[in-house]
């Protein structure tokens, strides 16, 4: 017979719980922060909290009915429905762009974030600083060694939009091969967009160059060459910071997005 006072739990106990809560997913959250993720410090601290707070109550929360006949007390009901309810605040951190997918690292963070949380407000101490110690092992350390063994074997995909002029394609081209850039595929799409019709001879382009490169400083220094050519109008990266440029006024002008 177990004894009713395994329901219970003393604010001390259930502090502690849910600081440590607090504490676990916020380590997680700052790395997705200072990777300029969209779910980030508090994103992955409220989801934390609130598993914990989840977990508690579904073991202590029901505690006066224990005693009573005919009840079954199932810890493990409510955290059952935030493991399945989860998947949609981590799938909003997934974003398609083109053939590339980001933020898939970030939603499985969430889900992870929410286990800790549930294991935390159970008791689950040593489980829950193990999974996240590991969940950060992962994040910084994996990701630098991944990075590192997969740079020869990564493509990147970049649209250039440019005005249409014999030779454009051919000087882009050439800024890539003086970095000892490969281009895999080029994909070509008139454009006319610009309204005040000041096109050039045959209007606009967009060139969508795959690209393979082992070393994205070089990468950099290409794009930097290209943006200086005058018939470049924009250039945008699902990789790289998105660089958008403007010729249509005197000089041109770059904005970055993280």
């Amino acid at each position: 017979m177990i004894e009713q006072s395994v329901w219970q739990i003393s604010h001390l106990d259930l502090t502690l719980r849910m600081v440590l809560a607090a504490v676990l997913g916020g380590l997680i959250g700052l790395e997705r922060e200072w990777s300029n993720h969209a779910a980030g410090f508090r994103t992955h601290i409220l989801v934390c909290i609130g598993s914990a707070s989840i977990m508690l109550l579904s073991i202590y929360g029901f505690s006066e009915f224990a005693a009573e006949p005919n009840v079954r007390m199932d810890p493990a009901r409510l955290a059952a429905q935030v493991i399945s309810g989860i998947g949609f605040l981590g799938a909003g951190a997934i974003i398609r762009n083109g053939s590339s997918i980001s933020g898939l690292t970030t939603a499985a963070s969430v889900w992870v974030v929410a286990a800790i949380g549930l294991s935390v407000g159970a008791g689950f101490y040593y489980a829950s600083v193990l999974a996240t110690f590991l969940v950060l092992v992962s994040l910084f350390l994996l990701n630098k060694w991944e990075k590192h063994l997969l740079r020869h074997r990564r493509n990147q995909e970049i649209a250039i939009k440019i005005f249409d002029k014999p030779g454009s394609l051919g000087r882009i081209a050439t800024k890539f091969g003086e970095q000892g850039i490969q281009i895999k595929n080029v994909v070509m799409q008139s454009v006319n967009d610009l309204s005040d019709g000041d096109t050039g001879a045959g209007g606009t382009m967009e060139l969508r160059f795959t690209l393979r490169t082992a070393n994205a400083d070089k990468l950099l220094r290409a794009i930097d060459d290209i943006l200086a050519l005058p018939d470049v109008i924009g250039l945008e990266s699902g990789s790289l910071p998105t660089v958008r440029m403007s010729a249509l006024s005197g000089g041109k002008s770059a904005a970055g997005k993280g």
